[in-house]
């Protein structure tokens, strides 16, 4: 469920940037009431999949995610240039995305995913 609310989170996060762009400074009264109705929302909803998933997980994956929603709606809408390498970029995200959401948490303070920084065990030393 976690993973649901924080993609939903992202979509919104998506929104609001689109909102944002679209307000024209905030002088825009129905973008500027979208933007702020997302944002809260976005925040809100990320801070709630922060709960169940790492935040450092979650975040990453709500800031990609959300890159991605909203550099593809600008290349559908005609505001941004679509382009080879930009879609190639995109995918990165997304793989990037899927790739943290494949990925098994470790549980807090086991040193598993630390290993390959350079740190060991206490058998080890």
């Amino acid at each position: 469920m976690a993973w649901v609310v924080l993609f939903i989170s992202a979509a919104l996060e998506a929104v609001w940037a689109t909102a944002l762009g679209a307000s024209d400074g905030l002088s825009e009264i129905v973008p500027t009431i979208v933007f702020g109705v997302a944002l809260t929302s976005s925040m809100a909803t990320l801070a709630y999949a922060a709960t169940q998933i790492p935040i450092s997980t979650a975040y990453a994956v709500w800031a990609g995610t959300g890159a991605a929603l909203t550099v593809s709606y600008g290349m559908l809408t005609g505001q941004e240039v679509v382009t080879v390498l930009r879609v190639l970029f995109l995918i990165g995200i997304v793989g990037s995305v899927i790739g943290l959401k494949l990925l098994k948490s470790a549980p807090p303070g086991s040193l598993q995913g630390r290993a390959g920084l350079g740190a060991r065990s206490a058998e080890q030393r």
